[in-house]
């Protein structure tokens, strides 16, 4: 096993057709030459590569098809031979790798791979999904793309690209919108790319095990709107400030009292079994039963990373905290579910230690 600090922080670059990824990947490479690069380009002809800036690090280009679909096997064997390249000294050493995906890609099965490839988690750490976001056509993408809002939901930092060239206006409608639908991700302005790298390269789970006041940052329950199991009265639970989004939930849920988690667990794999594709994204920080310390939760569609204990609490609040980012299903379905698997797995430990008694 590598151990954590060698390994080599990864950010995935998404966002949808002309939103900027190139651009901003110039800017990037131009303050941080180090850096290797995995572009994916949808066709037979690869150009958008050609488009970058000349890099200090390798670059690997995979063609042909998406890298969420098509060609998803591709990823691991390609950090693989980057990874092995050079240690051995046939590619320039690198520090870093960003990886950008072409504009129609699913982020999910990227992130199953970074995160659940044994080999490649042991080497490679996610520091987050960056999303570039039109601001001319994103409210177009948004209504007609449902890859759009998945690749949205999924970030962990939101850029609005060509805000010159829109109105205030539509801009500010557009900062609602994103903040609707993912309330957790910083929003910030860039113009031709300009961005302070610092900014969008650590803002996901990399640094969590190392800087535990980050994860109330990470997690940014407040954004979320508040839902408790057992008075939801079977109404919607979430009622949107937009008519465009109204398939979406963000909602957060908090136990007083530490969780079981062979409950938990247990009612996370049956809801993401049942309705992963509509999971966009769960974030947790949880106080479980036996462990003085918190877990770290994150799951994305299907995807259920392995959980992360912290080496001490970011704050003084004890409470297991939940954040969901869903579509298509009520907020209560969650709810209750975590509710009910956590009240039987009582019931089910009380007898039987009535029985053993």
């Amino acid at each position: 096993m590598v151990d954590e600090i060698q390994r080599i922080p990864v950010m995935l670059l998404t966002g949808f057709l002309g939103s900027g990824k190139t651009t901003l990947l110039n800017q990037l490479i131009a303050q941080l030459p180090h850096t290797a690069i995995i572009m994916n380009e949808f066709g037979e002809i690869g150009l958008d590569h050609q488009l970058l800036q000349k890099t200090e690090g390798p670059l690997a280009l995979l063609q042909g098809g998406c890298i969420c679909c098509t060609v998803s096997g591709s990823l691991s064997p390609t950090l693989r031979n980057l990874f092995m390249a050079a240690k051995s000294g046939d590619v320039p050493q690198f520090e870093r790798v960003i990886i950008e995906t072409t504009g129609i890609a699913d982020p999910a099965p990227i992130l199953e791979t970074l995160l659940n490839d044994r080999w490649i988690a042991a080497r490679f750490a996610l520091t987050g999904v960056v999303t570039t976001v039109d601001a001319v056509l994103a409210e177009q993408q948004l209504d007609s793309y449902f890859e759009a809002v998945k690749q949205i939901a999924v970030a962990d930092r939101l850029l609005i690209t060509k805000a010159d060239l829109a109105g205030e206006a539509q801009v500010a409608a557009l900062r609602q919108r994103l903040s609707i639908l993912n309330p957790a991700a910083p929003i910030l302005l860039v113009t031709q790319g300009e961005v302070n790298p610092a900014l969008i390269l650590d803002a996901g789970l990399f640094s969590l095990a190392h800087k535990t006041a980050d994860v109330v940052l990470w997690l940014n329950q407040a954004r979320y709107r508040p839902i408790q199991a057992g008075k939801l009265g079977g109404k919607p639970v979430v009622k949107l400030d937009t008519v465009h989004d109204d398939r979406i939930r963000s909602f957060s849920l908090t136990f007083d009292e530490p969780l079981a988690w062979e409950a938990i667990n247990a009612a996370l794999q049956m809801l993401l079994k049942n309705r992963a594709k509509w999971v966009l994204r769960m974030k947790a920080i949880v106080n479980l039963q036996g462990q003085a310390l918190p877990t770290v939760l994150h799951a994305v569609g299907p995807i259920f990373s392995p959980p992360v204990v912290l080496p001490a609490w970011p704050d003084d609040d004890r409470r297991s905290r939940f954040v969901f980012i869903i579509a298509d299903f009520e907020a209560e379905v969650v709810a209750e579910m975590l509710h009910d698997f956590n009240a039987a797995y009582k019931v089910q430990l009380s007898d039987g230690q009535k029985n053993a008694g």
